[in-house]
């Protein structure tokens, strides 16, 4: 017969078992939303959406892709913040193949109403949009809810070490339900 525990330490071991639980589940969920997130393949596209921050990484995954011939426009996000120098610098050369925006707010909800718009006015039906893997999921619910616009997420891989992913984990978790319980284009852009 097994020692059965009563009590308070029955109730906190229980409390410490379903926490334990909780936080297996939010981190099987992450790995597979956020480091190995769900991405269609590739498809032509009226143009290739880089967005805004790590641009180190971003922006060599936009150029091939309009190298490719994947979409002959490429978008940069034009955020004047350090993690966006190289795609800044690009925004400030004249090309028929190169468009900018400034996302108001410099946000990825200010970002998906400003592609919103770009869409709108441009009349593009598929946008390719670039963005680091971990930040894939969330961008493209806030973009898919302010355009009518397909859109197919390209991941750039970032290098990240663990505690950089379980703070991407956390980050994005947040922000993923933010946007669902908030969405971003609810009012009219």
């Amino acid at each position: 017969m097994g020692v059965q525990v009563s009590g308070k330490k029955g109730v906190r071991r229980g409390w410490i078992i379903a926490a334990g639980a909780v936080l297996a589940l939010w981190m099987l969920s992450s790995y597979a939303l956020f480091f190995n997130p769900p991405l269609a393949g590739l498809e032509r596209a009226d143009a290739v959406v880089v967005l805004g921050g790590a641009s180190s990484e971003r922006l060599p995954v936009g150029l091939e892709l309009v190298s490719d011939g994947w979409a002959p426009v490429l978008v940069l996000s034009h955020t004047d913040t350090p993690g966006n120098v190289e795609a800044d610098r690009l925004c400030h050369r004249q090309s028929e193949h190169l468009m900018c925006f400034r996302p108001d707010p410099r946000t990825t909800r200010g970002e998906a109403r400003a592609i919103a718009r770009l869409a709108d006015d441009n009349g593009w039906d598929t946008l390719l949009v670039v963005t680091s893997r971990y930040h894939a999921v969330r961008s493209h619910q806030h973009i898919d809810q302010c355009s009518t616009a397909r859109v197919i997420m390209a991941a750039s891989d970032p290098e990240l070490g663990a505690f950089g992913w379980l703070s991407r984990f956390a980050e994005e978790s947040a922000a993923l339900l933010g946007g669902a319980v908030r969405p971003v284009c609810a009012n009219e852009i």
